[in-house]
């Protein structure tokens, strides 16, 4: 009897490994394929997709070296405006919202839950619902360049991190912040002194959440930009965007888009040593 059950659950294991490693094969294939190109011409891979590179069509670095190269580096200047608006995007995001997420968890009025609500209702709004209004108040408030594009990402992500938030909030014992409210410690202190450090594990979660979202860049740059973006202002979503569809340039903007990802990898990286870290600690 154990025999049998033991097989069974060696098959089990085995069916679930194979279709792991499928659906593995599956979301890696994309990124392989996209890896080939980067060392291909670029008429082939315009014509010749999903082929390897021949004698014909291979180039070795050069798509590499002119995609970060060409045009005064614009690479290196997309890489780094969008990685300014991810990294503050998120920044603002953390702080902000779990703020107000703690105000809204321990205040308890109609006020704080009006504005909860409308965070709760902002996550099913589509973007192209605001769209354009978005982007004329944008304009007329200076707020659509990469050093204040932020401030539009803190609207967009405020939804789905106070509704998290506030959720781990409530989880927090109320009697530790009225023990500490009887020593005199007032709102301020409170947050930062006893609810901030119990909630910076679960800040993991939402600093890839955010992260995730402020990397998808090109339609609110698009948006806020009125739909042409300068040199000042585009990241590395949008250059790829323009130089490869729009511009023809699939092999150099191939290379960019390996490039990046090797950047993501890494910040993904760090991000994944920093949590495990936090829960040794």
């Amino acid at each position: 009897m154990q025999t049998s059950l033991a097989k069974k659950h060696d098959r089990s294991k085995m069916v679930l490994t194979i279709a792991f490693t499928v659906i593995c094969i599956v979301y890696v294939l994309p990124i392989v394929i996209v890896l080939i190109n980067s060392f291909k011409t670029n008429a082939a891979v315009n014509t010749d997709t999903f082929a390897l590179p021949n004698e014909d069509t291979f180039v070795g670095w050069q798509n590499y070296i002119k995609g970060m190269t060409f045009g005064n580096y614009p690479f290196i200047k997309a890489v780094f405006y969008s990685l300014f608006i991810t990294l503050v995007s998120s920044a603002l995001i953390l702080i902000c919202t779990s703020m107000a997420a703690w105000y809204v968890a321990r205040v308890g009025s109609l006020f704080s839950k009006i504005v909860y609500y409308l965070c709760v209702f902002s996550m099913v709004v589509p973007f192209q619902m605001v769209m354009f209004t978005l982007s004329r108040t944008a304009n007329k408030l200076h707020l659509d360049t990469p050093y204040t594009i932020p401030i539009i990402y803190l609207g967009f992500g405020a939804g789905l991190a106070v509704f998290m938030f506030s959720g781990f909030v409530k989880s927090i014992p109320l009697e530790i912040e009225e023990a500490a409210a009887i020593d005199g410690v007032n709102a301020w202190q409170k947050f930062w002194k006893i609810t901030f450090p119990l909630i910076g594990p679960f800040f993991t979660i939402n600093l890839v959440l955010s992260m995730k979202n402020a990397l998808g860049t090109f339609d609110q740059v698009v948006a806020l930009t009125e739909g042409g973006p300068n040199s000042s202002t585009e990241t590395v979503t949008y250059l790829i965007w323009k130089g490869g569809l729009t511009g023809g340039e699939y092999a150099d903007q191939t290379a960019n888009a390996v490039l990046f990802f090797i950047v993501l990898a890494i910040i993904a990286f760090v991000q994944l040593r920093i949590s495990r870290s936090q829960e040794q600690i």
